[in-house]
């Protein structure tokens, strides 16, 4: 229920976003392809169904439903989180989308797009964890071992606000990729790995017990599309953002994968 109540709570940021624009007033951009390139690795944000074998997620509906109100074809590609950043920097790729963390020093590498989502992170834990409860206890914890991506938002939370500060602290096992950093959680290779609610809350559901999440929220995050620096998708995909915020399309589906979709149902 805390979950429940944090994103619902999160949903209520995007009012922060204009409300000016509408369908008619969007940019037509031509039928024009754009390469749209994500991980498929953040439930539910983006991820592989499991039953399907298709990548889908809140992501993937609000960046088609932007392609269509903008009339530009999207096609998607894959990377690691670690590559993505300086990729779509390089122009490799013209939009990148994995619940991307908007931060000052990023944008001294790329734009981003208005927030979307604002998300709070927590942390994930083996479902008979018994050794902590939250942030605090887990510091403590001088045995535990915490999993993350180096580079994230969860690592430099893990390092400035649950452990010593130290960059390089043993306590830290690196990963190249989020679901990589759970595994090693399931497999008790690592004792904890913060999230933001949103991913962790598919884990969880998808989890049959076998994980949680536990403790309060460590901190809050904006999401944003990322572009090559100068990019002129920029203003036209914050004016469709403001037009689905408007119309209540992103109500529709923060409804439809925060609280109805059942991840591996």
């Amino acid at each position: 229920m805390l979950f429940r109540r944090t994103v619902l709570a999160s949903f209520a940021a995007l009012a922060l976003l204009p409300l000016a624009a509408s369908a008619a007033e969007l940019p037509d951009l031509g039928g024009k392809s754009v390469v749209v390139v994500t991980e498929n690795a953040y439930p539910p944000l983006q991820f592989v169904d499991p039953k399907s074998g298709k990548a889908i997620g809140w992501e993937y509906d609000a960046m088609n439903e932007i392609a269509k109100r903008l009339n530009f074809k999207v096609e998607y590609q894959n990377t690691s989180w670690d590559a993505m950043i300086q990729a779509v920097s390089d122009g490799q790729y013209n939009i990148g989308m994995t619940g991307i963390t908007i931060k000052e020093d990023r944008k001294q590498k790329v734009d981003f797009s208005d927030p979307y989502m604002r998300s709070q992170q927590f942390m994930l834990v083996r479902g008979d964890e018994n050794r902590f409860t939250d942030a605090k206890s887990f510091g403590e914890f001088k045995d535990g071992l915490v999993g993350a991506q180096p580079g994230t938002t969860p690592f430099y939370t893990a390092v400035y606000e649950v452990l010593d500060g130290n960059e390089q602290n043993p306590r830290i096992k690196l990963f190249e990729t989020f679901g990589a950093t759970v595994q090693a959680l399931k497999a008790g290779d690592v004792d904890v790995v913060l999230t933001d609610g949103t991913a962790g809350k598919g884990y969880v559901d998808a989890s049959n017990g076998a994980l949680k999440l536990i403790g309060e929220p460590l901190g809050t995050e904006d999401f944003g599309f990322i572009f090559p620096k100068g990019s002129d998708l920029v203003a036209p995909v914050n004016a469709a953002i403001a037009a689905l915020k408007a119309d209540g399309t992103l109500d529709g589906l923060n409804k439809k994968w925060f609280l109805d979709y059942k991840m591996g149902e």
